[in-house]
């Protein structure tokens, strides 16, 4: 049976993009134009514990930085991350399912991302460790750009709707290119929600994304700096990075089932008939 969180409350004006706290704890995200997505950051310092409860929610959560403990129901990981930050090395990620608590005691000072989604799975807690990631390009020229894949179908592990990745866009690239868009279901696409968290390999850079949809009548474009966050709840969406820097985002799904497929913009549609060509 599937299930449907609660919908949010329709706004005039809904906020797609987001600048995330930085408080010490946990920095929620308040959203207005997702009904199924969350996501929320952990920052703690050495020896500090953060104590949760999953609710009617599955979470995954991913090391961006540090070591931690996680506890999970009658689980315990041991020494999860390890990396320096997103641009040093692959994630390392604990599944926690709905229903549970659960409870991270930082081993060095640590950032973690917590993306989230209604779950309708009763399952136990798992670790995807850097060695079971996938990782490869995607692209070609300007708009290549290397991609991890966390917890994405086929690789076997147990989810509700989530569906979880990583991409590291070079210095001055383009990502997400060409522009697509997955919000029916219709041919090939597939409709889900999407959010990209996003880092920036140095203080002062900085990318763009373009967020548009001809049929509901908005286009706009963001200065992407490090801790910031688009919503895609429908829409076309790409993104490109400043020369000079590399950039990061955390890419999370969430729909009826977690088969992707999308629609690229028709417009732009003949640069992806090249790829082969170049």
């Amino acid at each position: 049976m599937t299930t449907h969180a609660p919908a949010r409350p329709e706004t005039a004006h809904p906020t797609f993009f987001h600048t995330v706290g930085q408080e010490h704890g946990l920095n929620a995200l308040h959203d207005d134009s997702c009904t199924l997505l969350d996501f929320a950051k952990l920052n703690l310092n050495a020896a500090d514990t953060y104590s949760g409860h999953s609710g009617e929610r599955e979470l995954l959560l991913v090391m961006l930085s540090g070591r931690a403990t996680v506890q999970v129901g009658a689980h315990t990981f041991e020494s999860v991350g390890g990396r320096a930050s997103v641009f040093a090395g692959l994630p390392h990620s604990v599944y926690i399912p709905r229903h549970t608590e659960y409870r991270v005691t930082a081993l060095t000072r640590l950032e973690a991302a917590l993306p989230s989604a209604p779950s309708d799975l009763d399952t136990d807690p798992y670790e995807i460790r850097p060695a079971q990631v996938n990782t490869g390009t995607w692209g070609t020229l300007n708009f290549t750009r290397n991609f991890r894949e966390i917890l994405v179908q086929p690789n076997g592990l147990p989810a509700s709707r989530l569906i979880v990745g990583e991409t590291i866009t070079p210095s001055g690239h383009w990502s997400t290119y060409p522009p697509h868009k997955h919000e029916t279901e219709q041919g090939a696409e597939k409709a889900h929600e999407e959010m990209y968290y996003f880092r920036v390999s140095s203080p002062e850079g900085f990318g763009l994304t373009r967020h548009y949809s001809p049929e509901r009548g908005y286009d706009q474009t963001y200065t992407v700096r490090d801790d910031t966050l688009l919503a895609i709840p429908h829409g076309y969406h790409t993104y490109t990075s400043a020369p000079g820097y590399q950039s990061y985002y955390l890419w999370f799904l969430a729909g009826d089932g977690r088969t992707q497929g999308a629609q690229i913009d028709p417009d732009t549609a003949w640069v992806q008939k090249t790829v082969g060509m170049v």
